[in-house]
């Protein structure tokens, strides 16, 4: 580690001293066949599943011999019952699978769960390859077998005393790799980050909130109901004979182009980023399809309001599985969320269920937040941390001016909106302050004035501007922000060092502050981890970006903004989650949702837990102590009333 070293190390230390007396290495192997496997079910699914039996398990404690157990699940619960697991960490390969079988299964939960997956995403970014098999080979580590292929199909009553020992052998071994893993990650990794891995994990293994499957049920019919009205209304007008076949007809993009052509209007058009041929743009954000959303013939957009009801069934299918995952967990709901989800280091939503994008403004749609619970006697807490990507932005480039703008308590977005228009705006003045927020929050990276209308069209409350006039907000923008301008720039030297970085350049900060360090291995972050850019280099083909990296979807396009961008969002991830862990101390978190952070509390310390996490979030970190930090927050019954 190169920046900020010594006190990620210190942190470790304690972290080890304080939470890891003991490591218990642990991987369960159970039993899987043709249709019942993690390859079409959750996690969560999987192991709820009456199918659902463990064939053995494989154990290490600290540097000790791995054993292998193998028996009823009876025989299996009083083994693992012998360990001390209060006093112990619990090290596994993919926590959620083991982790979530100790504790749903067993119920033992240990003192804190780590994660080589979670760590090896972290170090090595989301695009590398993070299975077993694959870091075993990275670090030449030794073999990953495949013994398990020969279990398919197989219960344990299936197995022969060889086979079973052969299995044994096999799991032993995986285990042994995890513990070597660890052992190397653990000398890089900072002591915090091994604290949200376990703050992470345990919204999933020990889960609190709970689903009222009554409100959800209700729901479901309410959405059923106002589907079928769509699709009965439109079977005489497109001559039709049933609703499927209505349903069919819109929900298939090549008919669904027939009907407009049919009615003389010109279905809009895309490139595809695949191929680079023209194709439909019908999809339900792209410009053309919401330029027919709009269509000044009421009839098409009638038709386009029916196909986004019928085509998309994410409500529907969304309320089914919150009612499924409550049936199966006793009207419990784990939280799925998967730490160092993104490029950035955010979370993200799994497991088929995504916390990170629940509809919180429409009322109806609102019914899924309002359906999950605190337990009993308790409220559920939401405090977000008030813009905190466009604070960092201005902060991070040195641009004083809005930086005091924020750090006095002003309205930024009419601020700026006031000069856009040369009078002043306020949050009555809805569209101009909204066209003033929007150019704060998007034009700080590099947005041309095409995205800027496109983003102004499409995003409530939604405002047309002219081509002229978005060129214009971009300028104006540019005017007044030089230093913001100023570290695009030096973020495109950043790249053009990064794809080509010569022996013996020496590492350098980029921003206003020392916390962005521009290494070898990429821009290393105030918590010691790295942005990586994996296969970074110049791409003359792309003239308006210059460089491209990989990842798994391919060629990403990069340039200086987009960096400012992505240092952004990794930044505020840190923030939040330094404040996730000193919330932590007195009430757990049990979901995280962008720049927000969910906690419980007994309902009489309501105000009480209010205050203590508003006052956490309202500290700036230690690595930037001038950085102008808000929040607002707030308590209910339910997650929707806070």
């Amino acid at each position: 580690m190169i920046h900020n070293a010594e006190m990620n190390i210190q942190a470790l230390t304690n972290y080890e001293r304080e939470y890891m007396p003991n490591l218990i290495t642990l991987d369960f192997e159970t039993f899987y066949d043709t249709g019942y496997g993690l390859n079409r079910l959750t996690t969560e699914e999987y192991i709820k599943s009456p199918q659902f039996q463990v064939i053995g398990v494989a154990i290490k404690v600290n540097d000790g011999t791995t054993t292998w157990y193998s028996g009823t699940r009876e025989e299996l619960q009083k083994t693992l019952d012998a360990f001390d697991w209060d006093t112990s960490a619990l090290l596994c390969h993919n926590m959620h699978f083991d982790g979530f079988i100790l504790s749903q299964v067993f119920n033992i939960t240990p003192s804190i769960y780590l994660d080589t997956l979670c760590m090896a995403r972290a170090l090595h970014g989301t695009n590398a390859g993070g299975s077993l098999k694959a870091l075993a080979q990275r670090y030449e580590l030794g073999e990953k077998g495949t013994e398990v292929l020969d279990a398919k199909g197989k219960r344990l009553e299936d197995f022969q005393p060889h086979e079973l020992h052969r299995y044994g052998e096999y799991c032993k071994n995986d285990v042994i790799l995890t513990h070597k893993l660890f052992n190397i990650l653990v000398k890089t990794f900072p002591g915090s980050e091994l604290q949200l891995i376990d703050c992470t994990i345990r919204m999933f293994t020990q889960p609190l909130l709970q689903v009222d499957d009554g409100l959800l049920i209700q729901r479901l019919n309410e959405v059923r109901e106002e589907k079928k009205k769509l699709l009965g209304a439109l079977i005489s007008k497109l001559k039709c004979d049933s609703e499927e076949d209505v349903r069919k007809k819109l929900a298939s993009n090549k008919q669904f182009a027939e009907i407009l052509e049919e009615l003389g209007v010109v279905v809009p058009l895309k490139e595809s980023p695949a191929t680079g041929k023209q194709t439909y743009a019908l999809a339900k954000n792209d410009l053309g399809f919401i330029e027919l959303c709009e269509h000044k013939d009421g009839f098409i957009q009638e038709l386009c309001a029916v196909r986004l009801g019928t085509k998309s069934t994410m409500e529907e299918s969304r309320i089914e599985r919150f009612i499924d995952i409550g049936a199966r967990n006793k009207g419990l709901l784990p939280i799925p969320l998967k730490y160092y989800g993104a490029h950035t280091g955010r979370w993200a939503g799994s497991e088929k269920v995504n916390f990170q994008n629940l509809p919180s403004r429409d009322v109806k749609k609102k019914a899924l937040k309002n359906a999950i619970l605190p337990p009993d006697d308790h409220v559920i807490l939401n405090v977000d941390s008030s813009q905190i990507e466009a604070r960092i932005l201005v902060w991070l480039a040195g641009q004083e001016d809005v930086v005091e703008q924020f750090r006095k308590g002003e309205d930024v977005y009419s601020n700026f909106a006031s000069k856009v228009y040369n009078k002043k705006i306020d949050k009555r003045n809805k569209t101009e302050r909204f066209v003033g927020k929007t150019c704060t929050l998007g034009l700080g990276y590099g947005t041309g004035w095409s995205k800027l209308q496109h983003t102004l069209e499409t995003q409530p409350p939604s405002a047309k501007l002219s081509d002229d006039e978005c060129k214009r907000l971009v300028k104006v923008y540019r005017d007044l922000n030089h230093e913001v301008i100023d570290l695009w720039k030096d973020c495109d030297r950043a790249l053009e060092d990064l794809a080509s970085w010569t022996k013996g350049k020496e590492p350098y900060y980029i921003g206003k502050h020392k916390c962005l360090l521009v290494t070898s291995e990429g821009i290393q972050l105030p918590n010691s981890l790295y942005l990586r850019y994996p296969g970074l280099e110049k791409d003359l083909s792309r003239p308006r970006t210059g460089f491209v990296y990989y990842s798994r979807r391919g060629k990403i396009d990069i340039w200086g903004g987009s960096v400012v961008e992505n240092v952004v969002q990794a930044l505020a991830r840190i923030v939040i989650g330094e404040q996730m862990i000193e919330i932590n101390k007195k009430y757990r978190p049990i979901l995280t949702v962008h720049d927000a952070v969910v906690c419980i509390a007994p309902k009489e310390k309501s105000q009480e837990a209010l205050d203590f996490m508003m006052k956490e979030m309202s500290q700036p970190p230690k690595w930037g102590e001038t950085l102008p930090i808000a929040c607002e927050g707030g308590f209910g019954e339910t997650y929707g009333d806070c």
